[in-house]
Formats: C-alpha cells, structure tokens, sequence
C-alpha cells in the first residue's frame, strides 16, 4: 500500500503586538472548526470586526489558550522597538492505526498497539512589528482586518479543496482524529526530520 503524501500548509501573518493573540486564536479555532469531526455547537469569535467560528471544546480551548499564552511570551521576550520579532505555532492531526508488531511486538507484549499517523500539518507563522507612531498603528490596523479575512478565507478553501486525505474514521472514539499544537515545532514524521526553522 502507498502512503499517502500529507500536505502541509503554511499561514504566515504579520500583525501589531496588541492583536497578536486575538488573531492567533481565531485563525487556529478556524482551522479546528473545519478539521474537528466530532458533533458540536459551534460558536464565535470577533476578532477585528470579522466573527470567526470556534470549536466550542473545553480541551481544545485549554490547549489554544495555553500555546497562544506560550507565543505571546515568546514574542514578547524577543521583542525589539523596531518589531521584527518572529514565532511559530504547528498544528498537526493524526490517525490512529494499529501496529503490527511482527515477532518482537508479540514478545514485547506491543503486538496490537496502535500508532499515530500524520495526516496533516498547518504551519502559522507570526511575524510582530511595531508601530512607531499612531498613524502607523491605525494603518496596521487597517491592513490586519483585511489581512485576517484573507487568511479565514484561504482556509476555508484549502479544506473544501483538499479533502482525499483526510483518512476514513474508523472508530467510534469522540474525537476520531487526535491533534496537536506545538510552539516552534520540530519532529519526526515517517522517519524524516522536519525542521520548521532553519
């Protein structure tokens, strides 16, 4: 059987220190809303006068609310008058397939385990800049909201475009799809490493 090549897309965003972690939220809630298949109420978010769906999930919230607080931090301990400041949240959805484990997995007592496949990575970006002046800061303003739709928007056809490798689900678990969201993330995936920063 041929492994199925998983996509990776990469959001990038500049955006004002004071928006970062408003828009941050609302784009990783977007990509959730469209990747997240268990039933739920969906809910909103307004972020720059534009209402962005949320996944209306306690875990997920948590874990959202934790690596935007970590970003914010990152961002703003790197931060310098001029901005320029740069961070990088991944995202990653997984399947859930069982090993076989041959010999050494029925010794070993791991002959039936279950692995988690990759099936998906999104890859955000964020760039910070700083705003010297006011006039500068409303025409950030101005250029982020913009921006922001943009960015739902590209979402959005990404996930109606794509969707021949979202895998089958095959369980009856809540969440058949178990997910991940990493701060500056490195990892190894099918036995290759994948750097995200150089």
């Amino acid at each position: 059987m041929e492994a199925r090549k998983r996509p990776e897309y990469v959001l990038e965003i500049l955006v004002d220190p004071i928006y970062v972690a408003d828009i941050v939220r609302g784009i990783l809630h977007t990509i959730f809303f469209h990747r997240y298949f268990p039933s739920m109420r969906p809910s909103t978010l307004d972020v720059l006068d534009l209402t962005l769906p949320v996944v209306a999930d306690p875990e997920l919230e948590t874990l959202i609310e934790t690596r935007v607080g970590q970003l914010v931090r990152q961002l703003s301990s790197t931060s310098s008058p001029s901005g320029g400041s740069r961070g990088e949240l991944g995202v990653r959805f997984f399947e859930k397939r069982r090993r076989k484990g041959g010999l050494g997995g029925w010794l070993t007592g791991t002959a039936k385990s279950e692995e988690e496949i990759c099936w998906e990575v999104w890859k955000l970006k964020i760039t910070l800049t700083t705003p010297r002046t006011e006039t500068e800061r409303m025409t950030l303003l101005r250029a982020e909201a913009p921006a922001l739709q943009r960015t739902a928007m590209t979402i959005v056809k990404i996930v109606n475009r794509d969707k021949d490798h979202i895998p089958p689900i095959t369980t009856s678990e809540m969440n058949p799809f178990p997910y991940e969201i990493l701060l500056n993330p490195r990892a190894e995936y099918d036995g290759k490493t994948i750097g995200f920063f150089a």
